[in-house]
């Protein structure tokens, strides 16, 4: 336990650290395994987050953990195309991806809804769907994550092209 206490307070000092100011920190836990801690960090970061930052960001975490007898496996990896959102404020500042939703309770008699997120409107998420508009409490969201759909990622990437070409 004296391992997970001190996960917590290095990933937090962590995110305190000028020297990872521009890293978000999406999601972390901690699992006791059999005789080991199994220790998690998501990463993100404005461009994207690669292989070199998950390195040193453990290096970060394992340089702050030593001295604990107690063996673990620290896993850290990027949030990925299907990134998780966790906070209000990923539902705003990825307005207009495809997203998945599920829910504790069922909205229209389902509990897993997909469409186009529009951010939120007082302490309701917003989503387009084809058979319209659906507001979801942020109460009653157990996880949401963005879905990445190539073909609108192409179509976005033929867009902007489209308008730095007529802006030239």
């Amino acid at each position: 336990m004296a391992l997970t206490r001190a996960f917590e307070r290095a990933v937090d000092q962590l995110q305190h650290d000028a020297a990872f100011a521009d890293v978000e920190v999406v999601a972390h836990s901690a699992h006791h395994r059999r005789d080991t801690h199994a220790l998690k960090v998501v990463l993100d970061r404005p461009g994207g987050a690669d292989v070199a930052l998950c390195e040193r960001i453990a290096g970060a975490l394992n340089a702050r953990l030593q001295g604990y007898d107690e063996p673990y496996v620290l896993e850290v990896e990027t949030a990925g195309l299907d990134r998780p959102l966790t906070k209000a404020g990923d539902y705003e500042r990825f307005s207009g991806h495809d997203v998945k939703v599920a829910t504790t309770l069922a909205i229209n008699g389902q509990k897993t809804h997909r469409g186009t997120l529009h951010g939120v409107r007082g302490t309701n998420v917003v989503l387009k769907m084809k058979s319209g508009e659906l507001l979801i409490p942020l109460a009653t969201i157990k996880s949401a994550r963005l879905e990445y759909d190539i073909r609108a990622d192409l179509r976005r990437a033929k867009e902007e092209r489209k308008r730095h070409e007529h802006d030239a």
